[in-house]
């Protein structure tokens, strides 16, 4: 490998026992992580918020690029002005945009139009992905591994989120366009997830469907 400027790696390795432990602690808090779509009232803790997307910034990306941006949202005009956009696309979509096929599969979770947890929850982070940077002269610069990299940045922001003992929902209306419109985003950036996020209201519900979730010998091969 061709050397590169570099600095020792700064990582906290454990005994197997504690491995274990810390790996069963994770599990059981991440066990606990459901979307919702019952939110209380009540502002959210900014610094905290700030603080779950630092992590998220730490997340992998290709090339070290980190091509996304995340638009908080707290002003309720501004987030009243999404939820209308959004139920606008969501009429067309439960009216005849999906599929039957999509519908059903949608069913059991109960959705439909109504996007009022928007106005309801503490705050949107609404999640671009950059397709292209741009250097200090206007230039294009090519992002590569995009989809990826802005998805393991949203898991690293959820699994903090809710770390921190705040709800989330993956929110992803079809389209999205209107969220960089209203966010006066720039072109180069695409609306990826507006990920709802709050206080669980003291009534919150989660669809039972959304407990059935895979078993392990379902989804891991060990080669």
């Amino acid at each position: 490998m061709k050397p590169i400027p570099s600095v020792p790696l700064a990582m906290q390795t454990y005994p197997l026992t504690e491995m274990q432990i810390r790996a069963k602690q994770f599990f059981d808090l991440m066990q606990q992580r459901h979307s919702t779509r019952d939110f209380a009232d009540k502002p959210v803790p900014l610094d905290v918020i700030m603080k779950c997307l630092e992590t998220a910034g730490r997340a992998p990306s290709g090339a070290n690029q980190q091509p996304w941006h995340f638009a908080v949202v707290t002003n309720p005009e501004i987030k009243h002005k999404i939820r209308l956009a959004a139920e606008e696309e969501e009429r067309a979509f439960y009216a005849g945009r999906a599929s039957d096929e999509w519908l059903e599969a949608l069913a059991p979770l109960g959705t439909d139009a109504d996007k009022s947890f928007i106005d309801q929850a503490g705050c949107l982070i609404v999640i671009f992905a950059q397709s292209y940077g741009l250097a200090d002269d206007g230039s294009r610069i090519k992002h590569y591994y995009v989809q990826e990299s802005v998805g393991i940045a949203t898991g690293f922001l959820i699994a903090a989120l809710h770390n921190a003992g705040l709800a989330c929902l993956t929110h992803t209306p079809s389209p999205m366009g209107f969220l960089g419109e209203i966010l006066q985003r720039p072109k180069n950036e695409r609306a990826y997830i507006n990920l709802v996020v709050g206080y669980p209201a003291e009534n919150a519900q989660v669809p039972t469907h959304a407990l059935e979730k895979k078993t392990l010998d379902q989804f891991v091969t060990v080669l």
